[in-house]
């Protein structure tokens, strides 16, 4: 059955002197997530946002505010996040030991939350296997986590097609994939073929002349990729 592709612009991208206005732009855009990213300078080589912004940002929008926790210590800084107004908290597989990943995500479900899990480019999706069966989304980078701009890596759809393939082994079909890094008009296409559910846009957004129409033409994309998709496999 067909799912409308959903697109969550990353603020890291967006005009922090005037971030309330880009937020409603988003949001009148039609956009389905907000998208967070919390680096710490140490799980990667950036230091970003935290708990002060969300706090203000979780009353000013009506988007479902997903926090992407780019931290060495998720399970210390969680209650942080739950706290300040997050909706779906997305931890990294490399930053936790197996049973610390199954705590984190069972911690986040039991604030009501939705749980999330990532992947930097180079862990196989195998790793995502302890909590595949519990998980609301499963993040696939498709660039190295840290800095905004980057180019897509090529062949990122192969472990987006990997993960949706555990989901459905593992029971989960609802399980949202979302995919970060180097999302434009060129390569929605390619992740939402291959079962993308949720696009990250950071440049491909904030950075058009248009952002609206920018959001609409990425969406558009990745739409028509996977009705194809669906389409060849009927």
């Amino acid at each position: 059955m067909f799912q409308p592709v959903k697109i969550a612009p990353s603020i890291l991208s967006a005009n922090f002197m005037d971030l309330g206005a880009d937020i409603a732009l988003i949001e009148r855009a039609g956009a389905a997530f907000v998208h967070i990213d919390v680096m710490d300078g140490h799980f990667v080589p950036n230091l970003t946002m935290g708990v002060p912004l969300l706090k203000q940002l979780k009353p000013a929008t009506s988007l479902v505010c997903d926090v992407h926790l780019m931290i060495d210590n998720p399970l210390v800084e969680l209650p942080w996040f739950i706290d300040a107004g997050a909706d779906l908290l997305n931890v990294h597989v490399e930053a936790l030991s197996e049973a610390d990943l199954v705590r984190a995500i069972a911690q986040i479900h039991e604030a009501g939350l939705l749980a999330a899990a990532a992947l930097k480019p180079k862990t196989p999706a195998s790793a995502l296997a302890p909590v595949i069966g519990d998980l609301d989304m499963a993040l696939v980078m498709s660039v190295e986590p840290g800095f905004s701009g980057q180019s897509y890596i090529a062949g990122s759809e192969a472990k987006v097609a990997e993960v949706a393939a555990m989901a459905r082994a593992a029971g989960n079909e609802a399980m949202l994939i979302q995919v970060d890094g180097g999302i434009g008009t060129a390569t929605a296409p390619l992740v939402a073929a291959a079962g993308a559910d949720v696009l990250v846009c950071g440049n491909a957004v904030f950075a058009a002349p248009d952002p609206a129409e920018a959001l609409a033409a990425v969406r558009d994309a990745a739409d028509a990729a996977r009705l194809a998709a669906l389409d060849a496999c009927a």
